[in-house]
């Protein structure tokens, strides 16, 4: 893999103002490009909104949705990419070919390629599709880059099914943190007041963002994604009030060691920057675990169990709590 400079991104997106929310994007792709950036990776569904999705009809995600890559959204994600020789990748919700809605993640290229990651465990809303195939592909960077979206990250077969296809880079965008997980060692709910209150009392905003509702709870597994699989991690996250909740952002880079390179816990829009050093991935822990792997003794991993729960089932009897992640 070859050395290129990444950035991450966290902000508060409008729901249903993906040209309000273009024009940030657009500010932090240039700010990225002036700092010498090859890779910015944007939040989930930060183009078209994201919580605010889930009691939308079919009719109104229908006045949200675009084709990828032929809408207006992965055109100007496409002339960023092209204008600045990056490769940006951000999120909205699509409307494939056949009628169907999902939770997308474009990666624009600057050589004009597209890659496209339909969120594979989408539970938002009852009219959206889940994915069903692992997104791994080259870049004219000459690094190997996957997606996964938000809980496609918790489930760590995911990860591992990318890291198997090739993936040098995981792009992995979220909307999460403040979440009412339903467990109570994962997240909760942030008070609304605090951020409203945030530029009189940074403090308090500061100290849920970096605790057990946000950074901590992401460094109790964030890292193990990149550390047993050998691959950079690329963490972008919303932040701020987004409908009734409230996100922590903490866009976060991180090493195939699972080493932090770059955080920030500020609430604010706010973008890290990191140098991924391509060197440390041949010789990475994962990387040499993944070597030692016996494929053999592992068909109860595709095994089902009987106790495996549909999550869009859980989510949809539960419409008035938060989602898991």
């Amino acid at each position: 893999m070859k050395n290129i400079k990444a950035a991450s991104v966290q902000f508060q997106h409008r729901t249903g103002a993906a040209a309000a929310n273009l024009d940030i994007i657009s500010r932090f792709v240039e700010s990225a490009a002036g700092q010498g950036c090859r890779l910015i990776v944007f939040p989930e569904c930060c183009i078209s909104g994201y919580w605010g999705l889930r009691e939308m009809s079919r009719e109104q995600l229908l006045a949200l949705a675009e084709p990828v890559p032929g809408g207006p959204s992965s055109a100007a994600l496409m002339a960023m990419a092209q204008e600045h020789k990056m490769v940006v990748g951000a999120g909205l919700v699509e409307l494939s070919d056949d009628g169907q809605l999902y939770n997308t993640f474009v990666v624009a290229m600057p050589d004009g390629r597209f890659a496209r990651h339909r969120k594979l465990h989408c539970f938002i809303n009852q009219h959206m599709a889940s994915g069903d195939q692992f997104t791994v592909f080259d870049t004219p960077l000459g690094v190997r880059m996957g997606v996964l979206i938000c809980y496609d990250n918790n489930i760590i077969e995911n990860a591992r099914a990318t890291a198997l296809a090739g993936a040098e880079v995981l792009l992995a965008p979220h909307q999460t943190g403040g979440c009412n997980s339903g467990s109570p060692c994962a997240m909760g709910l942030v008070d609304v007041e605090l951020w409203e209150r945030r530029e009189q009392n940074p403090q308090a905003i500061e100290a849920e963002f970096r605790g057990d509702k946000g950074r901590a709870w992401l460094l109790r597994w964030l890292p193990s994604r990149a550390h047993d699989n050998g691959m950079f991690l690329v963490f972008s996250n919303g932040v701020g009030r987004d409908d009734n909740e409230v996100r922590t952002g903490n866009a976060m880079i991180l090493d195939p060691y699972g080493r932090t390179l770059a955080e920030t816990w500020r609430a604010a829009d706010d973008m890290v920057v990191a140098e991924l050093d391509g060197q440390l991935l041949e010789r990475s822990t994962g990387a040499r675990w993944m070597r030692a792997r016996r494929p053999e003794l592992y068909q109860s991993l595709a095994t089902p169990t009987g106790k495996e729960e549909d999550t869009r089932a859980v989510r949809f009897e539960h419409a008035n709590k938060s989602e898991p992640s």
